[in-house]
């Protein structure tokens, strides 16, 4: 989508000549909210943005929110970020204590790790990963606990990522215990992103095809350059051919971190699917084709280190919201995410401004939250998290809450539907050289690769700039455009943001 909007505001082509094949019944991805009072609502997952996602705010400067057409959907982030400002007051819980601006806890040798990572090449890190580079000691550390359940890192994911993250996100280094300076969408990304987006397609004329999944591309080698020659397509279990003609250019994106997610209820857990089908399939059919295609393998045959499960409470009265506003000190929608720092499952919950969704009456109330370490027992509840019914995980976390008696007024009438994601952090899985492709492959003639699983230099996966500035990239470079790139913020340049965050490191 957001190639289809840059490719007719700045290539000038006529919506009309842009189609979108999507295999889902619901557009947006990763980036999706849905559901009702009645049936529950859903939200997989969120992502966080901040001042210098430059892709990202050029992109929806142009986009007009649903509800006020004379207003950007920029300029309603950013308005909104302004009045409900993120500081957090309770950024980790322990022993149903909150702990305001928690301490990093880092050691010497932690620090020092910590700077050499800063100053590694990146290819000299290879495949490591982040608890082969680290020290024991330093996973148990305030810091790690805050910094992986913010950015969803795992011991076992690429120390090269979060390298990258390191230098990208340094400038929020001194407001890390509190997540001061990040922003957030008014509603969920589905009603505040996606739909205004869609909408603004849709009066552009682009042709919108559901339910239509694309299962293999052919290309064919000529003089030294990869030309996509046609699309096998299945719609509702018939496969059909789509020939391309000299003229088109293909736009294709790579995986997906949301692909076979799989839902639960309140009376029942969510099921692991654990075939890599859809776009998956589609990424390992492409890659047969050429090296520099990529290598799928890398990211999605090990479920077991990408998976992490989600859940999202619809609540019937405004107890519970009340409870936890005075509890951590903040007000829905400016304290961000609360973990539980003492959970085996290691359990985070975010109260967003309500309403979170445009349809939501006045009188509910929804909070999401997921747990990094789904195959562990849990702490009052002694079953896995994948094991768990949303009633479960309500009572696990009311534990956690030291919520007793209270826990049944709170969550009377909620529902909690649990969701699980095989492939949630399969970006951040250790890579090699090639493995993930260029946006726009060298001998590439026709077509380019979108979303996280391209290589793009020093900015950050699992953003939803990362995902826009592929978007950039290949267009710019397919239509053979003038524009200049949206640079990368470079903080880790700036001797004051580099002085800022070396004191915030060693104070």
């Amino acid at each position: 989508m957001s190639a289809a909007a840059l490719l007719i505001r700045e290539g000038q082509v006529s919506g009309s000549n842009i189609h979108i094949l999507e295999q889902s019944d619901r557009l947006g991805g990763s980036l999706d909210g849905s559901g009702s009072p009645e049936t529950g609502y859903l939200i997989r997952g969120g992502r966080m943005f901040e001042e210098h996602f430059g892709c990202t705010f050029d992109l929806f400067d142009s986009i007009p929110t649903l509800t006020d057409s004379q207003k950007s959907v920029s300029a309603e982030i950013k308005e909104f970020s302004r009045q409900y400002v993120t500081s957090s007051k309770s950024r980790l819980v322990r022993t149903g204590q909150k702990i305001e601006a928690p301490q990093f806890g880092l050691n010497f040798r932690n620090k020092w790790e910590l700077g050499r990572l800063l100053l590694a090449n990146e290819e000299s890190l290879g495949t490591t990963t982040i608890q082969e580079y680290f020290s024991l000691d330093f996973l148990q550390t305030n810091f790690w606990i805050m910094w992986s359940t913010m950015f969803a890192f795992q011991p076992w994911h690429a120390v090269a990522e979060m390298r990258r993250y390191m230098h990208r996100f340094i400038h929020l280094f001194p407001g890390l215990n509190r997540l001061e300076g990040i922003l957030r969408t008014k509603y969920n990304q589905y009603d505040s992103l996606i739909l205004p987006l869609f909408e603004w397609l849709q009066n552009q004329g682009v042709n919108f095809r559901m339910q239509t999944e694309v299962t293999d591309i052919e290309f064919e080698l000529q003089d030294s350059q990869f030309k996509a020659r046609s699309l096998r397509v299945r719609v509702h279990g018939k496969e059909t051919e789509l020939a391309l003609r000299a003229q088109d250019f293909l736009f294709v994106t790579l995986g997906s971190m949301t692909e076979n997610s799989s839902l639960g209820s309140m009376q029942t857990p969510p099921k692991l699917q654990t075939e890599s089908i859809g776009s998956w399939q589609l990424w390992k059919n492409i890659a047969s084709q050429s090296p520099d295609f990529g290598n799928p393998q890398a990211f999605c045959s090990r479920i077991d280190q990408t998976k992490w499960e989600s859940f999202t409470v619809t609540l019937r009265n405004h107890d519970f919201f009340r409870f936890m506003e005075e509890f951590t000190g903040n007000r829905a929608g400016t304290g961000g995410l609360v973990t539980f720092k003492d959970s085996s499952w290691r359990l985070s919950v975010v109260l967003a401004h309500q309403p979170h969704f445009l349809n939501q009456p006045e009188d509910v109330d929804v909070f999401w939250g997921y747990g990094l370490f789904g195959d562990r027992i849990g702490d009052s509840v002694k079953k896995k998290m994948s094991e768990c019914s949303g009633e479960e995980l309500l009572a696990e976390l009311a534990h956690h809450l030291r919520l007793g008696d209270r826990a049944t007024r709170f969550f009377a009438g909620a529902n909690c539907i649990p969701c699980m994601m095989p492939f949630i952090t399969s970006q951040f899985m250790p890579r090699q050289a090639g493995d993930r492709p260029e946006v726009v492959p060298k001998q590439a003639k026709n077509f380019a690769f979108l979303g996280q699983f391209t290589e793009i230099p020093k900015d950050c996966v699992f953003t939803v700039e990362y995902s826009i500035r592929s978007a950039q990239r290949a267009v710019y470079k397919l239509l053979d455009l003038k524009q200049q790139e949206t640079p990368i913020y470079r903080g880790d340049r700036n001797p004051a943001v580099l002085w800022r965050a070396l004191w915030t490191l060693i104070k």
